[in-house]
């Protein structure tokens, strides 16, 4: 199967989901289609979206200003050599948190650590993802420890995501001055690496790393 089918494939699901009313789809149209960009989930997931839409959000998610843009470039890009060999290529990775109130944890990204909520699903919402530039969490709420209660006690600097930045010490300024929860302060690692934990209300550990 070529990546142009892929693609293809990858807009008509897009639009299915949309058709569905599956509320994460919302999100990314109005990340990648500026004339969504001031409508919420529900106003996105109302108004008409063609497969044309849909096809001019993947090419956007691939760096082309159009669907046609794309097809070309693809056709550029199509050498022999290059059919030959279909390897994928990573886009993006959203770690998954554990949390035990939805509300709660949000107020904690979003006022404490300066994210932008993306979308929040569920009335009351059990499932949220945050973002902040290009990173992006995923929260989940779950209704029992997802913790043992001794699992700190043996595995003390166990993360739930790294993300990393171009400056890690202007963070941990920042988040200083916002009376951030520290796990770790900010310190150089042995490979040269800036880092620095921070704990949120669950518990969740997430490094910053530069």
């Amino acid at each position: 199967m070529s990546n142009f089918e892929n693609l293809r494939k990858r807009a008509k699901l897009y639009k299915r989901w949309h058709q569905n009313r599956y509320h994460p789809v919302a999100a990314e149209i109005r990340r990648w289609l500026p004339r969504y960009s001031g409508l919420d989930d529900r106003q996105i997931l109302d108004c008409a979206f063609k497969l044309a839409d849909a096809q001019e959000l993947v090419a956007a998610e691939e760096g082309f200003e159009s669907w046609t843009a794309l097809k070309q470039g693809l056709t550029l890009m199509n050498t022999p050599q290059q059919s030959k060999v279909s390897t994928p290529t990573f886009i993006d990775a959203q770690p998954q948190l554990f949390v035990r109130d939805i509300g709660s944890s949000c107020e904690f990204y979003i006022g404490k650590l300066g994210f932008e909520l993306a979308f929040a699903y569920g009335e009351p919402a059990f499932y949220a993802q945050v973002f902040r530039g290009a990173a992006r969490l995923n929260l989940r709420s779950v209704d029992m420890p997802f913790l043992h209660p001794d699992f700190r006690l043996h595995e003390e600097d166990a993360l739930s995501a790294t993300i990393t930045l171009d400056d890690a010490k202007a963070l941990f300024l920042e988040y200083t001055g916002a009376e951030v929860p520290f796990h770790q302060g900010l310190r150089i690692e042995p490979w040269g690496a800036q880092t620095f934990i921070v704990r949120d209300p669950d518990g969740n550990l997430i490094a910053f790393v530069s």
